[in-house]
């Protein structure tokens, strides 16, 4: 008999917002609302957005369907950053977070597809990986001077930890202390035609 997978829960820490154009810097809110734009009045809200280096097969600035909507980091995947850095702590707005979660290891190692269910109705489809740059390595190290080279260094401490980027797939409100339930997508494997597949139907 087929074993029924452990439940995996995590918990909402706290929800953040940014409203100002020139900065990525997020600030606490008790709650947000979501529409099928994102969080409303959130910077990086929208249906489309416009094409840039991560979208190389799109000429730059053609507008395409916003799947970068929201930001999501780990509690201890931030933990894991600081200790890199050999830091106190990095806060989530630092990193223009918009959702940090605890409780669910290995965040940023979540699969496209996943969705992630909040009590209040919302849920987010991952996108993928938000790969590190040298952004909120220039936060970091504007609040710590005194340090050299936090920028550069913060690309390879935040390598697979640095969470998330989702889109809403059903409105609703997330709260801070929000249960959130993590629905993996069904394991894929394709194998173009005429290509050596062993007995248990994996690539030789």
């Amino acid at each position: 008999m087929a074993r029924t997978p452990p439940a995996l829960v995590g918990r909402t820490v706290r929800v953040l917002v940014c409203t100002e154009q020139k900065s990525f810097v997020t600030h606490d809110l008790p709650e947000v609302r979501l529409s099928f734009e994102g969080i409303e009045g959130d910077r990086h809200a929208g249906l489309t957005r416009l094409s840039d280096v991560r979208t190389p097969w799109f000429p730059r600035g053609t507008p395409i369907r916003n799947t970068r909507q929201l930001s999501l980091v780990s509690t201890e995947e931030l933990a894991q950053v600081a200790h890199a850095l050999e830091l106190p702590r990095v806060l989530a707005s630092w990193l223009g977070a918009n959702l940090e979660v605890e409780g669910i290891p290995r965040l940023t190692q979540l699969p496209p597809g996943t969705r992630l269910f909040f009590p209040e109705d919302a849920v987010l489809a991952v996108e993928g990986e938000n790969e590190p740059c040298t952004g909120p390595g220039k936060v970091i190290e504007g609040h710590h001077p005194g340090i050299p080279k936090l920028a550069s260094r913060f690309v390879k401490a935040a390598w697979e930890r640095r969470g998330l980027v989702a889109w809403v797939d059903r409105p609703g409100v997330i709260r801070a202390g929000d249960a959130v339930r993590v629905m993996l997508p069904k394991p894929v494997t394709y194998v173009l035609p005429g290509s050596p597949v062993n007995r248990k139907g994996q690539l030789s």
